[in-house]
C-alpha cells in the first residue's frame, strides 16, 4: 500500500517560531493532560477541559488576535501551523474552540470597544465557556425561519425563546444567539445578534442523549430572561449580516484544526490495513478506498490554503468556508467508516468499552460521532444550496426543485 505524502504547513525547512515553542511545551503538557486522561479519553468533556486550561496557562491561545487584546498577532498560517502540531501529538480538542474561532473573530469583526474588553479575556484566560444559539425546533439550518424573541423595555430586552442542539450548553457561561427583535418581521429581518448570560433566570438547560451515550448537545429555553442593550453586538435588526459572518467563521476557521487532524486520522486508517494484510485479508477494496480518501484530503488542503488567504487579508472565509465544511463533513465520515470497517468483528464493542479495547472503542465512538458532522454547522444539503447559488449562479428555484 503506497504512502501518499500531504504537502502541509509543517512540511517547510523552517518551522514558525511558535512551532518551536509549542513543541518545546507539549512534551510536557502532554505528559501532564496523560496523567489524568489517556489518548482514547480526548473527546470527553473532562479531558477537552483540562487541556483548554493548559492552553490558557502556556498562553497558546488567541495566537492570531490583535496585542491590544492580549493576542499575539500572528499570522493565520502560524495558528494552522500549531494546530497540526496539536494534531501530530494526539492532542484534543480544547473545549472552548466555539469561542477561540468563531465568537472571538466575529467580536473582533463587529462588536465594540466595551464588548470585546468584556468578553475576549474570559475566552484567553479560559474562564468563561460559550456556547452558540441559533437552531431552534422547526428552523433547523433555516436561520431565517428564527422564532426566539426579545421585546424591548426599560431594563433592556426581555428573551423568550427554545434553542435546540445546543452544544455544550450544561457547561457554558454565556450564549451568542439570533434572536428576532422585531415583532413584525419576516425572513433575515429583523434578528439581533444577542450575547446571553447562561446564569440569569429564565434561563434552563435540558440534555440530549447522543448515540455515543454522551450529552453534549442540549435543548435551552429562554422564559423572561433580561439581556441588557450593550449585549447586542452590531445594530439592532442587523443580526443576520453578524450571524452570517459568524457562520462563514464557524465554517472556514473552526473547522481548520478538524482539518489538520483529518489528514492525520488517515494515518490510522493505513496502520489498520496494514494489521489486515498481515492477517492475509483481501485488503485491495480498503486500499482503494483510503487512496481515494487520501486525493480528496489533498483537495481539502487546497481549499485551506484559499481560507487562509482570505483571513489573512482580513476578510471572513466566505463561500470557501462552505465548501470546506462540506468536504471535511463528507470525508471524515468517509475515514471513520473504513477504520471501523477495518476493525472487523471488534467494531461490535461499545464506545464506552475501555481497558485493552479501549482504542477500538474510540474508533466507535468517532463513528457515531461522526453521523451529525454532515449536520452540525450547516447541513450538507444547505452547503449545496449555497454554492450552487453564490458559485454556480443557480436561480433559487432550479436550486429548490434540485433538491
Amino acid at each position: 500500500m503506497p504512502n501518499i505524502e500531504m504537502n502541509t504547513v509543517s512540511d517547510t525547512s523552517e518551522a514558525p517560531e511558535i512551532v518551536v515553542e509549542a513543541r518545546a511545551w507539549l512534551e510536557g503538557g502532554l505528559a501532564a493532560l496523560r496523567e489524568e486522561f489517556p489518548s482514547h479519553m480526548n473527546p470527553s468533556q473532562a479531558c477537552r477541559l483540562r487541556w483548554n486550561a493548559l492552553l490558557c496557562d502556556a498562553n497558546l491561545i488567541a495566537l492570531t488576535w490583535p496585542e491590544e487584546y492580549g493576542g499575539r498577532a500572528l499570522p493565520i498560517a502560524d495558528l494552522i501551523a500549531f494546530h497540526e502540531l496539536c494534531a501530530t501529538k494526539g492532542a484534543p480538542q480544547p473545549i472552548n474552540s466555539i469561542a477561540h474561532s468563531i465568537l472571538a473573530p466575529t467580536l473582533l469583526q463587529f462588536g465594540t470597544a466595551a464588548q470585546k474588553a468584556r468578553f475576549l479575556p474570559g475566552i484567553r484566560l479560559g474562564t468563561e465557556i460559550w456556547c452558540q444559539g441559533y437552531s431552534e425546533p422547526g428552523s433547523g439550518s433555516d436561520l431565517a425561519s428564527v422564532k426566539s424573541r426579545a421585546v424591548k423595555g426599560e431594563a433592556g430586552w426581555t428573551l423568550n425563546g427554545h434553542k435546540i442542539w445546543t452544544t455544550q450548553a450544561h457547561l457554558a457561561r454565556w450564549c451568542f444567539a439570533l434572536v428576532r427583535t422585531d415583532p413584525e418581521s419576516q425572513g433575515h429581518r429583523g434578528l439581533s445578534f444577542m450575547l446571553v448570560d447562561m446564569q440569569s433566570p429564565g434561563v434552563r438547560v435540558c440534555p440530549i442523549r447522543q448515540l455515543t451515550g454522551e450529552a453534549d448537545y442540549n435543548e435551552v429555553f429562554f422564559e423572561n430572561v433580561t439581556v441588557p442593550d450593550e449585549n447586542i453586538v452590531g445594530q439592532v435588526g442587523d443580526g443576520w449580516r453578524v450571524a452570517m459572518a459568524a457562520a462563514e467563521f464557524e465554517r472556514g476557521i473552526y473547522f481548520l484544526p478538524r482539518v489538520v487532524q483529518l489528514e492525520h486520522e488517515l494515518g490510522r486508517a493505513e496502520s489498520l490495513l496494514a494489521r489486515v494484510s498481515a492477517e492475509g485479508s483481501d485488503a485491495a477494496t480498503y486500499g482503494s478506498r483510503l487512496l481515494d480518501a487520501r486525493d480528496r484530503c489533498q483537495v481539502i488542503r487546497w481549499r485551506v490554503e484559499r481560507v487562509v488567504s482570505r483571513v489573512a487579508a482580513g476578510n471572513t472565509p466566505g463561500i470557501d468556508g462552505a465548501i470546506l465544511k462540506l468536504l471535511w463533513s463528507e470525508t471524515r465520515q468517509m475515514v471513520i467508516e473504513l477504520q471501523l470497517d477495518l476493525l472487523g468483528e471488534r467494531a461490535a464493542i461499545g464506545p464506552g468499552a475501555d481497558g485493552d479495547y479501549a482504542e477500538d472503542a474510540s474508533i466507535v465512538r468517532e463513528f457515531l460521532w461522526s453521523r451529525a458532522e454532515t449536520i452540525v454547522a450547516g447541513t450538507s444539503e444547505i452547503q449545496r444550496n449555497i454554492i450552487a447559488e453564490r458559485v454556480l449562479g443557480l436561480p433559487k428555484d432550479k436550486i429548490a426543485n434540485a433538491d
